[in-house]
């Protein structure tokens, strides 16, 4: 019996959000699936480095993407990067030596003569942040490869997919036709665009959110519906329906270059010497070597700021999976509660002012830190080993989705920072 897994990932859905009228392709899975109901993201909470995760099992400090911006050191000093650009791994890669330190699923598939497939309807730095170095197929409306990086173009490619609910749709009749009913791939990944894009732009609970939670919950209802139709035909399938984070409702905007510049120890806005990346709800902050002696001095400062709900240094950082390597001073997870915003929605938070990349919006959603509804994303399996209608109340977290795949395909998963899912007890299996 050939046993394959597949996924689909609804990009920011936070799993309080879900229900019979919200998404009643969920809700109805939820009954037939094993559903993890504290389910949690990494830090930062954002796409790009949570696709790193995803693909590899391990936290940043392992595979070496610590954001969806970072700073590489570049010829002794550091320089800033927004990771969604196309070209951003193959650069990561000639600086670094690699773009991802340890293997993807789609290295490991390949190694094992097994074939992995993505379709990604977000930026391309997260589409390539799962097959990098080309094991495996990525299909993406800037960049689409097959094994061995080679590009694809015309029929081959999906540049008609827009970043919409009617994008996500026409991607996933082509994940259905390629990777489900085509190639059959051991592994097939949909990562839809939406909600996340719509949260962004509008404010959380706003009918124009509300639509697109329901776009993207239909369009995992047919991809369970071609699963069944497999399943029929005597394949033994995973089906895993996830998100990678929640959002968060902007109240806030915080320039931290700025707080840096006025306290004197940044000079001016082109001193790298010292760099605050932003992450959403979270900043990277980086200190070159040179200037080692200041990092007290730094952190002391953003540890009184108000805006800064935690600000994590030196082993402090193993906590949420990051480690001081590559001039990585801290990382600070803005100010998060549970204030509500005007459609009710609960969860407020400061965001940092990025230099590059997608803008803040007050009002409306953001992620990438600690805060309890962006760390709320939600994952529901159904399969070999997951009892239908079952609730895991244990913790679990994205690096677990790796070693969770590889068990049900029978490959090794050692090496990896999460584990298998299937060993944690449920609190109400199926009998």
């Amino acid at each position: 019996m050939t046993r394959r897994v597949i996924v689909t990932v609804l990009d920011g859905l936070r799993r309080d959000l879900l229900g019979p009228e919200a998404t009643p392709a969920l809700h109805s899975f939820a009954e037939a699936a094993t559903n993890f109901a504290a389910h949690r993201s990494v830090f930062p909470s954002a796409t790009r480095v949570v696709s790193a995760c995803f693909a590899t099992g391990c936290f940043p400090a392992r595979h070496g993407l610590q954001g969806n911006s970072v700073a590489l050191m570049e010829d002794g000093q550091l320089v800033p990067h927004d990771v969604g650009r196309p070209d951003f791994m193959d650069h990561k890669r000639r600086v670094t030596g690699h773009s991802l330190a340890v293997p993807t699923l789609a290295e490991r598939l390949a190694r094992a003569g097994r074939e992995a497939m993505v379709f990604s309807n977000v930026s391309p730095g997260a589409a390539r942040a799962h097959d990098p170095d080309g094991h495996g197929w990525v299909f993406h409306r800037a960049c689409s490869f097959a094994p061995g990086l080679r590009p694809l173009t015309g029929a081959e490619a999906v540049a008609d997919i827009t970043l919409d609910t009617a994008g996500d749709a026409r991607l996933t009749t082509r994940f259905l036709d390629d990777a489900v009913a085509g190639r059959r791939a051991a592994l097939a990944v949909l990562w839809l665009g939406e909600p996340d894009h719509m949260q962004h732009e509008s404010p959380l609970g706003s009918p124009a959110c509300l639509a697109a939670i329901a776009g993207s919950d239909a369009a995992f209802a047919r991809v369970r519906e071609a699963v069944a139709a497999r399943r029929a035909a005597g394949e033994e399938i995973l089906l895993i329906a996830c998100s990678d984070h929640g959002h968060q409702t902007v109240t806030e905007v915080v320039d931290i270059e700025a707080v840096l510049i006025a306290a004197g120890l940044k000079r001016d806005a082109t001193d790298n010497s010292l760099l605050s990346v932003a992450n959403g709800t979270g900043a990277l902050v980086y200190l070159h070597p040179d200037r080692a002696a200041e990092a007290p001095a730094v952190l002391g400062l953003l540890r009184i700021q108000p805006w800064a709900d935690r600000v994590l240094a030196g082993a402090e950082l193993a906590d949420i999976g990051h480690a001081a390597t590559g001039g990585l001073l801290c990382a600070i997870a803005m100010r998060s509660d549970a204030t509500p915003n005007t459609h009710g929605v609960p969860g407020s938070s400061a965001a940092a002012l990025p230099a590059q990349g997608k803008p803040d919006r007050l009002g409306c959603g953001q992620h990438g830190g600690l805060g309890r509804f962006e760390q709320m994303p939600f994952l529901m399996i159904e399969g070999d080993g997951f009892p239908a209608g079952a609730v895991v109340t244990e913790p679990s977290i994205i690096t677990d989705l790796a070693p969770t795949i590889l068990r049900h395909l029978g490959l090794a998963f050692d090496g990896l920072d999460g584990r298998p899912l299937h060993r944690l007890p449920p609190e109400n299996p199926a009998r």
